[in-house]
């Protein structure tokens, strides 16, 4: 069951992290999946051994109500929970991740899944190891 929890070492916490990630130059990969946004970023230097350390955004000025902000706070951190070890990244990768919620409504969690599913499906294709006869763009 240990698979599943969600511990310390993965959520973003670092000031300085979270600057470099929404600073101007910072994000290097950024996708859409209503209801969520994704800004990611290779973080090297950061010392956990959490492939993806992640924080959750749910702006006051989207969901008024905090009822509301803390309803979709849950259903956007069960999702990642569940999802993220579908989609691992290549090893020794270490990323950056918030997912920013965009919609102005609160929405069903399967909604939150399938949005989730397709960020995490995007971020491990961005972050995919190159074969031999790829070169960088």
């Amino acid at each position: 069951m240990k698979e599943f929890g969600l511990g310390k070492k993965e959520k973003l916490c670092s000031v300085v992290a979270i600057e470099q990630l929404f600073g101007a130059g910072g994000a290097e990969f950024t996708a859409l999946a209503y209801p969520l946004r994704i800004v990611a970023r290779r973080n090297a230097r950061r010392s956990s051994d959490a492939q993806v350390a992640f924080l959750i955004s749910i702006p006051k000025k989207r969901l008024r109500h905090a009822v509301e902000r803390v309803l979709m706070r849950r259903r956007v951190r069960e999702s990642y929970r569940l999802l993220r070890n579908s989609y691992p990244l290549a090893e020794g990768e270490r990323v950056d991740a918030a997912f920013v919620y965009v919609a102005d409504r609160v929405k069903s969690y399967r909604s939150v899944a399938r949005a989730m599913e397709r960020l995490l499906r995007a971020l491990q294709k961005h972050y995919a190891p190159l074969s031999p006869d790829e070169s960088p763009k």
